[in-house]
């Protein structure tokens, strides 16, 4: 994938037609909200969640990233049987941040449910969105076509540009800049190696053909950097 300025996680042809801000402003979170039959989003939790995503101790997990990440789905649009569900997912899937902590999904999760049950969503709709959430946390394969489009958008970081990727990298460790050079660089490494020992980073096709080669490049170069 070749990548155009402001946008480096799609190909060049898309950069008309995908407006980055236009995929986070209210009327993308009403449209969602719209597609799975709630016809007044809170604006409320709209704006709770914006802020959530500016605070000013997230270098990565911010406002870029949730744009990508809402970008990358339409673009590449894999074929999913509830995409609105993936989608609202994503709005919520680093909605609470704090790396210091290690239930981030959980927490974010959970305020998707609440948020959903005030809305009107039924259980069974309630009980996909907290596990698309959950399996954010990279720790499972994914138990679904769209728990895999959504994991395999979260990801797609790992096969942006070269630039972009070293921006990412730097974003995680300004994240992490309260841990020690020495220990972050050893549990950095076996992040990434983790991910470059897979079959096969990406589960869906057209993200693994759009991303693989580029993100196993990225990973390998950032891997030798932490030796």
């Amino acid at each position: 994938m070749t990548s155009p300025e402001g946008s480096a996680l799609l190909p060049t042809s898309t950069h008309g037609d995908l407006d980055v801000a236009d995929a986070t402003g209210f009327a993308a979170w009403a449209r969602v909200w719209a597609e799975l039959g709630v016809g007044c989003a809170s604006q409320e939790t709209y704006e709770a969640l914006i802020r959530r995503y500016c605070e000013p101790h997230r270098a990565y997990h911010t406002l870029q990233h949730l744009q990508e990440c809402l970008q990358v789905r339409r673009f590449v649009n894999a074929a999913c049987p509830a995409p609105a569900e993936v989608d609202l997912a994503l709005w919520f899937h680093d909605a609470i941040y704090d790396p210091v902590r290690s239930d981030n999904e959980l927490r974010s999760a959970q305020w998707l449910d609440d948020v959903a049950r005030d809305s009107g969503l039924g259980d069974e709709t309630r009980r996909r969105l907290y596990e698309l959430v959950m399996v954010t946390r990279h720790d499972a394969a994914p138990a679904s076509a769209d728990e895999a489009v959504l994991v395999d958008t979260d990801l797609a970081i790992l096969g942006a540009a070269f630039e972009r990727f070293e921006e990412y990298d730097q974003q995680i460790r300004r994240e992490y800049s309260f841990v020690p050079l020495p220990v972050y660089r050893q549990k950095r490494r076996q992040v990434l190696e983790g991910f470059l020992a897979r079959g096969r980073i990406y589960t869906t096709a057209l993200y693994f053909d759009a991303f693989e080669q580029q993100a196993r490049a990225n990973l390998a170069r950032a891997i030798d950097r932490l030796d």
